[in-house]
């Protein structure tokens, strides 16, 4: 089974929609997808992610199914130089990297920085919903692995969000989530892939082939959108710094 998790594509954030740059990225989207045999559509419920699924859908004559699980993930915390709570993905490295338990695929959501804005619930609901999708697909959950009740060589798509992704693929792999919230980066319209690796018949492994892929940017000569990015280096005053 293959799984391929796609951000939404350059966003405006103000109308809950994409930018002109944003709808051309999900324009380029689309016409790597469509050549693709999918068999399901999953997208979140708000309007980046599902404007951007559209042209893929309305190519291929096809249409989603809305999970409200998928949306961006949702919590908040009170980051320690910050008096107003911030989304858990967005902390200055020499803060989340002096605390151990950040980098503990169990302990991460055990801080009372974490337990205070309920961050452990939301992560718990969305794993869980995720199982169950993936039963549905014939992989159900059994600890650290998934029992291939209904193996398949299905491709399913979800069109959701970063911190979002990265809450999935911190599940999938056995990963505190806060290394890659801070560690890792997928660009606007950037494509994640996992198959199944099931080398004992029915014990199934979820595998990351590529992360963040924006090939079909790259193939058109467009370049990524600076969204989910903070400045290089600090003498780079054009670039986002917090």
């Amino acid at each position: 089974m293959k799984l391929l998790i796609v951000r939404h594509a350059d966003p405006d954030y103000s109308i809950d929609s994409l930018t002109p740059t944003g709808w051309k990225e999900a324009e380029l989207l689309s016409e790597r997808l469509k050549k693709l045999d999918i068999k399901n559509f999953y997208t979140s419920p708000l309007g980046r992610a599902k404007d951007t699924a559209s042209l893929t859908l309305n190519k291929m004559n096809r249409e989603a199914t809305t999970l409200p699980w998928l949306r961006e993930f949702h919590c908040s915390i009170a980051r320690p130089d910050q008096p107003v709570p911030k989304i858990p993905w967005d902390w200055l490295p020499a803060d989340w990297t002096k605390v151990p338990e950040y980098f503990d695929k169990d302990a991460w959501c055990t801080t009372d920085i974490m337990k205070n804005g309920e961050v452990d619930k939301e992560y718990h609901w969305v794993t869980s919903k995720l199982d169950k999708l993936l039963a549905s697909h014939g992989y159900v959950r059994e600890n650290h692995y998934y029992r291939a009740e209904k193996a398949n060589n299905d491709t399913i798509v979800f069109f959701c969000h970063f911190g979002l992704e990265c809450v999935l693929l911190s599940h999938l792999l056995g990963v505190s989530p806060m290394i890659l919230w801070h560690g890792m980066c997928a660009a606007p319209s950037s494509v994640t892939t996992l198959v199944t690796e099931e080398r004992r018949e029915g014990i199934a492994y979820f595998r990351m082939s590529a992360f963040g892929d924006i090939s079909h940017l790259y193939a058109a000569g467009e370049g990524p959108s600076f969204a989910a990015r903070f400045c290089e280096t600090y003498d780079n005053v054009d670039e986002r710094h917090d």
